[in-house]
């Protein structure tokens, strides 16, 4: 089974980059001007948005679930790239050097998928979307509050890693929704 969820993972990553060196070719790296608690703020939208769509059943926007998935692991590896860029660096970095920086990010986040799923017997699998839904949202509370508490943790895990975990369960919830 770990075999086949490697090979939906970066099938679902495939897509996610794809659309991202696209807006990067369109926009260039204009996120680069956000901060991170920006950054948390625009995967809270996402997020919420899923959350009514899963309770309303209706959209008006035209944007679909699956589309705010993508956008959470895209803005998730945004957030990755920004705690490490320095913020003194120009805004435009190359679409090269973004290419290999989002590559980075999704192999440190796809190992800590590999460990997490082993430990965890791929529990995804028999898990509600809307479940990884709350998740995610939950995640994003306790970032804000990291955020609120100037990055001070006192017995748990840093920011990256809710970032890491929000964007592996968006990814689990894209392969659950089908996107291949």
């Amino acid at each position: 089974m770990a075999n086949h969820t490697s090979t939906e993972y970066q099938s679902v990553i495939q897509i996610c980059k794809a659309l991202f060196i696209k807006k990067t070719a369109d926009y260039g790296t204009a996120w680069r001007i956000l901060r991170i608690s920006s950054i948390t703020d625009q995967i809270f939208i996402k997020a919420q948005r899923i959350r009514t769509l899963e309770e309303k059943k209706i959209s008006k926007v035209g944007e679909s679930i699956t589309s705010e998935y993508i956008g959470i692991v895209n803005y998730c590896v945004i957030a990755m790239m920004q705690m490490e860029l320095d913020p003194m660096v120009a805004n435009e970095i190359s679409e090269d050097i973004v290419s290999r920086i989002y590559d980075e990010k999704i192999k440190e986040t796809t190992e800590l998928m590999y460990a997490k799923n082993h430990d965890y017997g791929e529990a995804w699998r028999d898990m509600r979307i809307s479940s990884l839904t709350d998740l995610i949202l939950m995640k994003l509370l306790r970032v804000k509050q990291i955020e609120d508490n100037s990055g001070q943790t006192l017995a748990s895990e840093g920011v990256k890693a809710n970032y890491q975990d929000m964007l592996n369960y968006a990814v689990f919830a894209l392969i659950k929704l089908g996107l291949k």
